[in-house]
């Protein structure tokens, strides 16, 4: 057996992590769209990379439930239906709305007040230059990193997971109308509330800030 060397293997890690990256911003922003099969020499191509980290890449969607094997032919985006939607909306508000308040009782929020004020600023710098890769980004360390200080692995997965399932093809719609900006200022009273170790106002802002999943960020855009 050939055994790759550290820095291969690291390369590989990270193109894998790479691809995978980008293929979830396509599925959530909807420019890899459900229903149509993708290959991996396709999308590795289009990425400029080799197969085998696309592959790897995709192969994770399938485990996670966003993707399926297409026998010799790819693999196929696996559509989320409305009733998805609102199953996933409820799970979340189950879940990181009260956290929001168990989160704001431990003072852990405040020394890091600084590091999840640039996210949010990020977050909305993303949607005032409409650019979507750097709100999603941006957004997606905020909520898990406030999840993470918790310490909860298995909290902090779960809702990771359910936002890789949650298509956000509404976004550029709501940019199209000025109102992304509004959801993206939505993050700083959720931190300032952490901050203030008020449990009570972080969960309602947190559960006022989710109610956008089944609604707007999921509506396509208008011709």
């Amino acid at each position: 057996m050939t055994v790759q060397p550290a820095s291969q293997l690291q390369r590989y890690e990270s193109l894998r992590e790479q691809a995978l990256a980008v293929i979830r911003k396509g599925l959530l922003v909807g420019e890899i769209k459900p229903g149509e099969i993708y290959s991996a020499a396709g999308l590795a191509a289009t990425l400029g990379v080799s197969n085998s980290p696309v592959r790897e890449a995709m192969l994770t969607l399938v485990q996670q439930g966003l993707m399926e094997p297409v026998r010799n032919r790819g693999y196929r985006v696996i559509p989320v239906s409305d009733k998805d939607l609102v199953d996933i909306y409820q799970v979340r508000v189950m879940l990181e709305a009260p956290a929001m308040r168990q989160l704001a009782q431990t003072g852990k929020v405040s020394p890091r007040a600084s590091e999840f004020g640039a996210l949010a600023d990020d977050i909305v710098r993303g949607a005032r230059q409409e650019d979507l890769v750097l709100y999603i980004d941006a957004d997606r360390q905020f909520h898990l990193g406030l999840l993470a200080m918790l310490g909860n692995d298995h909290l902090t997965s779960i809702v990771e997971n359910l936002r890789d399932k949650t298509p956000q093809r509404g976004l550029s719609e709501l940019i199209r109308q000025g109102r992304l900006i509004e959801s993206a200022e939505e993050h700083r009273p959720i931190l300032d509330a952490l901050v203030a170790g008020n449990g009570e106002k972080a969960e309602a802002l947190m559960l006022a800030h989710l109610s956008h999943i089944p609604g707007d960020w999921n509506k396509p855009a208008e011709d």
